[in-house]
């Protein structure tokens, strides 16, 4: 699944962060810049701002929240819950927030350890292992949960979309290659959920009643869950929506991402991430009660791995924490935020900034264009600098269409050479196919109408259309689709690669 790609720091290891007007030398602390007066104008323009964003995307849906010392003091909803429906978007409409759920797991796992160091703590799982045994006996709820595992970026992602279920894919990443323990950061859903499951399991729970227990009931947050039982069940929920032909947004799919509950899984409402913001301003505290331990989850605000290296001198580091993108301006103030994106649909941001106790969330029904980020970056930087610094709308667009692309084949398959090689007899190409990994591949002809390729456990069918002698293509499908890939098959017949399913070289199927 690509959640949040381009701007969560994760796969593209790229953080957007405000830059201020200029640069200035920085006091021996930290200072609060943000006055009374500027923070008034940037939530003066949200609604005009959201509304121009809006029309310019087209995205159906929009909800914010923000939050200044422990107050509510935005609230409320904009545009459709489904594109052609009246129903209208509302501070208690529920959307699925995609990798948003990160930091809210990452303060599930706070209140569920009993001291900060708890964090550092080998966990066992069953079912799950690394393909090095030492990393597998050392790799603690820390290492997991700032994608420093070593596990490659959005390991096991694939295995999803395929519909393989949560213990399938946690037991193959073993066979994953690992980059260096500790010294490589990662963007991994399955490698977050894995960790967050065995806090889960060590406290004789399941990870649904774990956050229930821990931090939605106790943090008032009525609307929010886990399942995508938890999404479906509200009847006022938004709908996903991607763009159609001409251009037009569309409710045309549904993602259902229990599989990686704690990495991708949550939905809630702007109003209840509104509590949960101010509980995380609040070094854990609620309306004068105390939900989660100020050091546990001080902690999740630390940087752990360097996840966006300086592109020049003058550029400043990028980090992730503990479920969060962690950064700092150049007079050291601490900004925390996250990103998530369901291409099927969905585009969300959080953005706190702890020193100003200010805090917003942005939900969207859409795929990602940016709006969600541009909102959150446009008015921090507002309240902080007196204006945007930066046409953040088509940075962030631009952002996510750039990984769009470099996610898609090089080759044009729809656009086969001329002359091409003519395939052998479809008897040459058909058969089952095994692999440790994404598990068997079989190839059928469809009455003299083709090959199909079927993966998965279901499975998953897929016309192929042949491009040039023994490669073949099909359209991907699913939260991580790429267009048109490539279907090789060697001349001998023994081997089949699937371009996509590739990357870490996991992709060739042999013959039975």
């Amino acid at each position: 699944m690509r959640i949040a790609r381009a701007l969560a720091a994760g796969a593209a290891g790229v953080l957007l962060v405000a830059a201020p007007l200029a640069a200035a030398p920085g006091p021996p602390a930290p200072q609060p810049r943000i006055t009374e007066e500027r923070l008034q104008s940037a939530l003066d323009r949200l609604d005009t701002d959201i509304a121009a964003a809006m029309k310019h995307t087209g995205v159906p849906g929009v909800a914010v929240a923000v939050v200044h010392r422990d107050e509510v003091v935005h609230l409320k909803g904009y545009g459709v819950r489904t594109a052609g429906e009246p129903a209208r978007i509302g501070a208690d409409t529920v959307f699925q927030i995609a990798s948003l759920s990160k930091p809210v797991s990452s303060t599930v796992v706070a209140g569920s350890l009993a001291q900060p160091g708890d964090w550092d703590r080998h966990l066992d799982l069953p079912g799950f292992a690394l393909k090095e045994p030492w990393v597998s006996a050392h790799v603690t709820t820390a290492d997991l949960f700032s994608h420093r595992s070593g596990l490659p970026d959005h390991a096991g992602d694939l295995l999803e979309d395929l519909g393989y279920d949560q213990a399938y894919i946690l037991d193959h990443l073993r066979l994953e290659p690992l980059a260096p323990f500790r010294a490589s950061y990662a963007y991994t859903n399955f490698g977050l959920t894995a960790a967050a499951e065995a806090v889960a399991r060590a406290r004789g729970t399941d990870w649904a009643e774990l956050s229930e227990d821990v931090l939605f009931g106790p943090a008032g947050m009525t609307r929010t869950g886990t399942t995508y039982e938890d999404y479906t069940a509200q009847p006022d929920r938004a709908a996903l929506h991607v763009k159609g032909a001409g251009g037009a947004w569309v409710p045309r799919f549904t993602r259902d991402p229990d599989a990686q509950a704690p990495a991708g899984g949550v939905s809630s409402t702007a109003g209840d991430l509104a509590r949960w913001m101010r509980l995380q301003l609040a070094g854990g505290v609620l309306d004068g009660k105390r939900v989660i331990d100020a050091d546990t989850l001080a902690r999740t605000h630390v940087p752990q791995i360097v996840s966006q290296p300086p592109a020049t001198p003058a550029a400043r580091t990028g980090f992730y924490g503990l479920g969060w993108n962690v950064g700092y301006d150049d007079l050291g103030r601490l900004r925390l935020s996250h990103s998530g994106a369901f291409d099927l649909g969905a585009n969300t941001n959080v953005t706190l900034l702890p020193l100003e106790q200010l805090g917003i969330v942005v939900l969207t029904n859409g795929a990602p264009v940016g709006l969600a980020d541009a909102v959150a970056l446009t008015f921090t930087d507002t309240a902080t600098y007196g204006r945007p610094t930066a046409d953040w709308l088509a940075v962030a667009g631009a952002l996510y269409a750039q990984q769009d692309r470099a996610a898609r084949s090089p080759t044009d398959y729809a656009h086969p050479p001329v002359p091409a090689a003519p395939a052998r007899p479809d008897s040459a190409y058909t058969g089952t196919y095994d692999n440790p990994y994404y598990g068997a591949l079989t190839v059928t002809s469809a009455d003299g109408k083709g090959l199909v390729l079927s993966l998965g456990p279901k499975p998953l069918r897929f016309p192929l259309t042949h491009y040039d002698g023994d490669t073949f293509s099909f359209e991907t499908t699913g939260e991580n689709a790429v267009g048109r890939t490539g279907v090789t098959f060697s001349p001998d017949g023994r081997t089949v690669r699937v371009e996509y399913l590739d990357t870490e070289h996991l992709g060739t199927f042999t013959r039975r």
